[in-house]
């Protein structure tokens, strides 16, 4: 059988998360994202026929799914491992992509809607915070933290970690990733008594 030449689906999605992650949602147009990911605007279309909206919505998610995939796989091995994953994976991001790349989820999440709904990639930006939360808290109960102080945890880990990926591309250093890791790893053995 014949292999197709139109670009997966799955790449068109991928490559939006990356021309997002470096541009934001409202610089970067469905065309760029076809652009960028190699494929033509056409095969973009049918994919996501209800345009920018629905392919930012998918490019959040599969970013998602991607963290969260590590992060199920490192939090078997407990929440400080988890924690280290995290951090490592963003500043992994940042540094090899001379600090142009951050978190297609945050880039999403921060810009304002222009319609009074939330848009399909707000939604889906929310989702994936909750998700990575919630994996978050449940190794931190698992590991003897009181439920409420796992959820709080977990939230400050996401929001500090997703904060310092964006200082650290206006810095062009990982100084704020480092400082907050080192913080986060000391919360995170109090609450689980270490």
């Amino acid at each position: 059988m014949a292999k197709s030449s139109a670009p997966s689906r799955e790449r068109i999605v991928a490559g939006a998360a990356d021309m997002i992650s470096r541009r934001g949602l409202s610089a970067t147009s469905i065309r760029e994202m076809a652009k960028h990911a190699k494929a033509p605007l056409g095969s973009t279309y049918h994919y996501f026929p209800e345009g920018k909206q629905q392919l930012a919505g998918e490019a959040v998610r599969y970013t998602g799914e991607w963290v969260a995939r590590r992060l199920r796989k490192e939090l078997e091995a407990g929440p400080t491992a988890g924690l280290r994953a995290f951090l490592d994976l963003w500043r992994t991001i940042v540094v090899e992509s001379d600090f142009r790349a951050g978190c297609p989820v945050l880039a999403v999440a921060i810009e304002e809607p222009q319609v009074d709904d939330v848009p399909p990639a707000l939604a889906a930006a929310a989702e994936v915070f909750e998700q990575w939360e919630t994996l978050l808290a449940a190794s931190l109960r698992a590991h003897g933290a009181e439920a409420e102080q796992a959820a709080q945890l977990a939230t400050l880990v996401v929001a500090a970690v997703e904060g310092t990926v964006a200082m650290c591309r206006a810095k062009r250093s990982t100084q704020p990733l480092d400082r907050a890791a080192e913080q986060l790893q000391a919360l995170v053995a109090v609450a689980i008594g270490n």
